[in-house]
């Protein structure tokens, strides 16, 4: 499927290169701050992406069906990134198994309970109407994840502001830039407009809320700096998306 190439490309191929070439230019050598900036931007969001997606006129069921191979594959990928964007010694203080945790805690059983309740849902009406009335549920949940989550951090966002300053720019670049990346790969894959701005959406978030375990694995006054630089990423992006329902379905590539 056209969709499915473009998609790849983008997340694992063309983005990574951006990112890389866009923190090389910067001159961002501290290992902290570079841990944090790769293990946000180098990973696409496979939750509240979806919701978005929708809401910029895209095709939130796409986006939906390529969730668990895109988790699947920055699983695979991100060490294999961090090898090759890293410095050796960076490697020797990330521990993956936080990672791996989360997939199976947050992700897999997630899934597997969805699947059980479709089955259900298929065999027992009060069962179906139960699925049916939960569908308002994940836009509130996530909100309120959300909000706990940068309220917890908030403090510390105050304490490194000379960092915010860094990587808020880091971020603003990325998220300007990466739409017109994303539309241009759709146009070589020939997508539909309405597949070109999944894939816009899709390219400009990324998994900051799986990531972060992986931060708080890090030691000591890393932990803070990498977990500060990914939940600065989640405020710059929330309002990115605002910006994206109105401008990408108006304006850009109808």
């Amino acid at each position: 499927m056209s969709f499915i190439g473009a998609l790849l490309v983008s997340q694992f191929i063309v983005i990574p290169l951006f990112v890389f070439a866009l923190i090389h230019v910067l001159h961002i050598n501290d290992l902290p701050i570079l841990i944090g900036l790769y293990l946000v931007l180098l990973c696409p969001c496979i939750d509240y992406v979806i919701v978005f997606t929708h809401l910029g006129k895209g095709n939130a069921t796409m986006m939906l069906m390529s969730t668990p191979l895109l988790f699947i594959l920055q699983m695979v990928l991100l060490p294999l990134y961090f090898m090759m964007f890293l410095p050796t010694d960076a490697m020797r203080v990330i521990d993956f198994y936080p990672f791996i945790h989360t997939f199976v805690l947050i992700i897999l059983v997630t899934v597997i309970l969805a699947v059980v309740l479709q089955f259900l849902g298929r065999r027992s009406h009060q069962v179906n109407s139960l699925v049916g009335h939960s569908d308002w549920f994940p836009v509130p949940l996530m909100a309120l994840i959300l909000f706990k989550i940068i309220s917890a951090h908030i403090h510390y966002i105050a304490q490194h502001l000379h960092i915010v300053a860094i990587v808020v720019l880091v971020y603003l670049i990325f998220v300007i830039i990466v739409p017109f990346i994303a539309n241009l790969i759709g146009r070589l894959f020939r997508l539909a407009p309405v597949m070109r701005r999944t894939l816009i959406f899709s390219s400009s978030t990324r998994n900051a809320l799986v990531v972060l375990p992986l931060a708080f694995a890090l030691p000591g006054e890393w932990r803070i700096i990498a977990s500060t630089v990914i939940v600065t990423q989640i405020c710059v992006e929330l309002i990115a998306e605002l910006v994206y329902i109105k401008v990408i379905p108006k304006l850009l590539y109808k």
